[in-house]
């Protein structure tokens, strides 16, 4: 794979041209973070109440789950509205009126007399969360650039990794207190917080000069260029093929180690949150080491490693090598993703300062799309068998590395086009 060298500065151009009020770091990374959570917490929180509502509501365990595809598909669908917003109005509006609509929709999926309404509001209020998911991406791309981009978002997978543990425990513990009533209630009361602390902590980091022009046709244009882009799009497709990976693991490991390894529920969840706390330190390893090494360098680590891991899953399970290895490459699948991820993400948004919403909402939408196309082909074996899932974790991984190698072998059209074209 070629090196893409990204400029190693502090701050990107628009911020060091525009805004009067920056929050302090502390209070930037924990902004940044609550906002990037909404993904987590509005699909992982009411999990362990999925039964009890479906009692409730008299409904099927298949339109229960409903809801929960509804908030999946707001999530995409939102992203590609709210990023080319955000390149347009700025980042702060579209987060704020985000907010203020999760907030209310999720008082009225408390309220819900049935599951159909259930699932209408939960489409809403997952397209309303996508907005802070989308913008907090834009705003890094807007404060940093290169080095000190990777480094911040490395950072921010600390939440990122953990959030998909403690949402799901959260909820459990609600449910002692509450019903899931409560549990919509309480997401709720963090949109509320999350608000109120936007309102006055989150500056606006894409001044008006810098914003698209044009309406509706400018965007659709630059999300034009940014799909004919070769090397955006093969960083984009390296990390939605590797997430998609990450995501066979999530929805096929409970099968594995449970039905066919015969683990405890509970000693599963401890070797789920070990490996959640590997994909924590790679990426704090990243963020430490990303000035030395580079970017472009741990992303190929992290993809080499990778690799190794899904490879690795796919020969022990067709050698019937026991638990031991399939617990070590789950472990270095979950740990090389930490390293990827935050590089692909800052070098994919590096070259586009004036279109980092529309190229952050592409990220979004392509790494759900695979998520979940590929998470119902890990069953098709049922619960007997663990080839499905080691083969399409597997194919993932190899896939993402093929991409970006074919990318960026061939080039492809240079950033400063869609820059250009947007600005």
């Amino acid at each position: 794979m070629g090196e893409m060298s990204v400029p190693d500065s502090p701050p990107a151009g628009p911020v060091a041209a525009g805004s009067a009020r920056l929050p302090k770091n502390w209070q930037q990374f924990c902004l940044l973070g609550a906002l990037s959570m909404f993904a987590p917490l509005s699909t992982d929180m009411y999990l362990p109440a999925l039964p009890s509502m479906a009692h409730d509501l008299s409904a099927s365990a298949a339109a229960v789950a409903l809801t929960l595809t509804a908030s999946l598909v707001g999530l995409g669908a939102g992203q590609l509205l709210a990023g080319p917003l955000s390149d347009a109005l700025g980042r702060r509006r579209p987060v704020l009126v985000g907010l203020v609509v999760y907030t209310v929709s999720s008082v009225l999926c408390a309220l819900a007399p049935d599951v159909w309404t259930l699932s209408a509001l939960r489409l809403i209020q997952g397209g309303a969360g996508a907005a802070g998911i989308v913008i907090a991406r834009a705003v890094v791309r807007d404060l940093y650039s290169g080095i000190e981009a990777a480094r911040f978002f490395a950072r921010l997978m600390v939440i990122v990794g953990l959030a998909p543990i403690l949402a799901p425990i959260i909820g459990g513990q609600l449910l002692h207190i509450t019903d899931w009533r409560g549990v919509f209630l309480v997401l709720a009361g963090i949109g509320a917080v999350l608000l109120l602390f936007s309102w006055r902590a989150l500056a606006e980091t894409l001044p008006s000069a810098a914003r698209q022009r044009g309406g509706l046709a400018s965007m659709l244009g630059a999300l034009g260029l940014l799909l004919r882009d070769r090397r955006f799009m093969g960083l984009t497709l390296c990390y939605g093929l590797f997430f998609g990976a990450v995501f066979s693991y999530i929805a096929g490991s409970p099968f594995v180690l449970e039905d066919i390894f015969g683990l405890s529920p509970q000693l599963f969840g401890v070797l789920f949150a070990t490996n959640a706390v590997g994909l924590v330190m790679a990426s704090q390893i990243s963020a430490r080491v990303v000035g030395r090494v580079g970017p472009q360098r741990l992303l190929t680590i992290g993809l080499a490693l990778g690799g190794a891991s899904g490879l690795g899953f796919l020969v022990t399970v067709l050698a019937h090598g026991g638990l031991a290895p399939v617990l070590l490459c789950f472990f270095f699948l979950l740990s090389s993703f930490g390293l990827m991820g935050p590089n692909a993400t800052a070098l994919a948004l590096a070259p586009f300062p004036h279109a980092a919403g529309s190229a952050s909402a592409l990220m979004g939408v392509v790494q759900f799309v695979i998520g979940a196309a590929v998470a119902p082909l890990v069953g098709v074996a049922g619960n007997h068998s663990a080839v499905p899932t080691a083969t399409v974790i597997a194919v993932m991984v190899a896939a993402a590395v093929l991409v970006l190698a074919y990318s960026m072998r061939r080039g492809g059209a240079r950033a400063t086009g869609v820059t250009a074209h947007v600005s």
